[in-house]
């Protein structure tokens, strides 16, 4: 009598595959309030030892199965023009007194890496 109205008995539909679960950690938010948001990270400039700006970060690369992040630091040119990207491990990277600190960088030898161009 069902069917007469348009409504018709359907059996429920299950996922098909391997069951998921979601495991959740806790995270020490003392710790996580002294990091950097990448809001402040992009655009900082990257010095070395000799306080020497060397490139700027452009942006910050996380990938599926990577567990550290990849910075793409923008190294040579002038007002964007020359510019190329290279890209460093973001661990590589540490802050001294606020700055974005890339040891024994200098940027010949970063201009030495290879080049990375966006996917998009």
């Amino acid at each position: 009598m069902l069917a007469a109205f348009g409504v018709h008995s359907i059996a429920p539909s299950f996922a098909q595959g391997v069951q998921q679960t979601v495991t959740l950690m806790k995270i020490d938010q003392s710790t996580l309030a002294t990091g950097y948001r990448t809001s402040k990270v992009v655009g900082s400039a990257v010095l070395n030892e000799a306080n020497e700006t060397v490139g700027t970060i452009d942006d910050l690369i996380v990938t599926p199965t990577d567990q550290v992040p990849f910075a793409v630091l923008s190294v040579g040119g002038f007002l964007g023009m020359g510019t190329r990207y290279v890209v460093v491990p973001a661990n590589a990277l540490t802050v001294v007194d606020k700055h974005m600190l890339l040891r024994g960088a200098t940027k010949d030898s970063l201009k030495s890496l290879p080049s990375f161009q966006y996917a998009y």
